[in-house]
Order: structure tokens, then sequence, then C-alpha cells
């Protein structure tokens, strides 16, 4: 055989050495491609099941939330009917055997947390009559008054007996400026308490005279007032708790409905520290609490 054709030949072995190579790399390649797109497909399965699975968490998270969270107090709004103005007038009278838990001249920050601290574990909703200069000084004390379900009225903006009951006109002037602290406190424009508590008391004194020209006018402009029938006399010469508490027991006597008059200002701590034994003294009495949204409804 001549150099030539070994030559060739060695050639022709090595090409298909070289094709086959090609070939082994080529399977090589497929393999791989369809082992990596398998991978990918796992993978992007799996990354599906985690993503479904966060879903699942998720939301069975936010159940536990809200599940933990305290139901949302619905806010009423007063509502100025014949009803309620009639209502206001005949509290005393009306059917059931309740109380009226109110509190006049805050809110303050020291005595009026305390105080719905404690109505709220008692599950027991007042009215608050509000003067405007001390909603102007803690409006977030107000707004959580609202926000838990009290009742808000006005009780004037200054408490100064002799600007307030200057003139008619000083009442009412008095009374727009309390309505719109509270408005703005609790973040509603549409807030009309149309309940006044006249500084006090809407009889007698030495301004008894400009009271009785104002409830005429007031009325005129859908504003009753209520003034209390049991009290407490925490901000006139009671200085224990005993002496809270009898006069409580003594003013509550049989009465069939109670609106009892007392004090959130900021003087007042021995009106929160008196304040579950008023309540169980209530109870044992058989009356029930309510604020004055079913009044005014």
């Amino acid at each position: 055989m001549s150099d030539l054709m070994i030559v060739e030949r060695k050639l022709n072995k090595k090409k298909v050495i070289i094709a086959i190579c090609i070939v082994l790399i080529i399977i090589a390649s497929i393999i791989y491609l369809v082992h990596k797109q398998k991978e990918n497909k796992q993978a992007k399965a799996m990354d599906q099941q985690i993503a479904s699975e966060n879903t699942i968490e998720n939301e069975q998270i936010q159940n536990i939330e809200e599940a933990n969270l305290e139901p949302e107090v619905k806010k009423p709004t007063p509502n100025y009917t014949q009803e309620a103005k009639d209502n206001i007038k005949n509290i005393y009278k009306l059917e059931g055997h309740t109380a009226y838990l109110t509190f006049d001249d805050g809110p303050s920050n020291s005595v009026t947390p305390l105080i719905l601290d404690l109505l709220k574990e008692k599950n027991i909703k007042a009215s608050f009559f509000l003067l405007g200069s001390r909603v102007e000084l803690y409006p977030d004390i107000v707004k959580r008054e609202y926000e838990e379900g009290h009742y808000l009225a006005n009780h004037g903006y200054s408490h100064v007996y002799s600007s307030i009951y200057s003139s008619v006109e000083s009442i009412q002037d008095e009374y727009t400026r309390t309505e719109n602290a509270i408005q703005q406190a609790i973040g509603n424009e549409e807030y009309k308490c149309h309940l006044f508590r006249f500084p006090g008391g809407s009889v007698g004194g030495p301004y008894a005279s400009i009271k009785s020209q104002a409830i005429p006018i007031l009325e005129e402009q859908e504003i009753s007032y209520v003034d209390w029938n049991a009290l407490t006399n925490d901000s006139a010469g009671s200085k224990t708790k005993e002496k809270i508490i009898q006069n409580l027991v003594s003013t509550v006597g049989e009465k069939k409905n109670v609106v009892i008059l007392m004090h959130d200002a900021g003087d007042k701590i021995l009106t929160y520290e008196t304040l579950p034994e008023i309540i169980d003294f209530l109870i044992e009495k058989g009356y029930t609490f309510d604020n004055f949204y079913n009044i005014m409804k």
C-alpha cells in the first residue's frame, strides 16, 4: 500500500472520530437542555406552590389578626326629631330602669383616659358634656370618646358664668364654638349633638332669666338641654369616696331613670377612683346603663 493511501486512511479515521465526538457533544447538549428545562419547570412549579402557600399563610395571619381585633364600635349620629325632643324632656319618666352616667367639664388628660379605660372594661357607654376650650386642648381624647361609642354633648366653651351668661347671643356663640371644636376633633363636620347642658344647670341662680330666655331660642335651632336628677357632689364638697357614695345613694333614691352628674376635670381623680363602686351600686339597684344616642335617635 502506498504512503498516500495510508495517509488518506488516517485522515478518514480522524474524520470519523471527530464526527462521532460532534454527535456525542450534540447528544450531551440535548440531554443537558432537556434536563435544564425540566429543572426550570420544577423550580417554577415550586415557586408557584410557595407563592400559593404564602398567600394562604398571609390570609390565615390576616384572619387571626382580624379575629384578635376588637370589633369596631358603630358610631351613631344624633338625630333631632320631635320624638327626640320629647324623650329629652321626659327622660326621667321613659320606659325602663336606666342610669345615664354623665361627665361635665372635660376632657382632661389626667382623669378622662382613666374613666374611659374603666368604662371600656365594664362595657358601659356614657355621655360627656364637653367644654370647647378643653376640646381644643385634648382633641385626641375627644376622638377616643367618640370612637368608643360615648355621646359627645355640649357644655359651652368657657364655663365662665359672667361670660357665657352675659347675653343669649353669648350662650349661642359658646355653643357654636364648642360644636365646631368637637367636629374638628373627631374629624366629622356633620356631627351635631343637639344637646346642651347649662353650666350650673338650667334653673336658678343669678342668671336664671338669661337661661329661660335662651331655652326657646336654642330649641328653634334644634338644641335641647338636659340637667340631672342625681349627683355625687364631686365638684361641690365631696372630698372622700364615702361622701360621694352617700350623696349618690341619697339622690338616686327609688327613681325610675337617673341622669347622674359627675365631672372629669383634671382635679377629679376621686371621681374615677369611686366610679367602680358607683357602677356596682347602680347594678345592685337594677339599673341598666345607656347614653343619649338611644334618646336622640
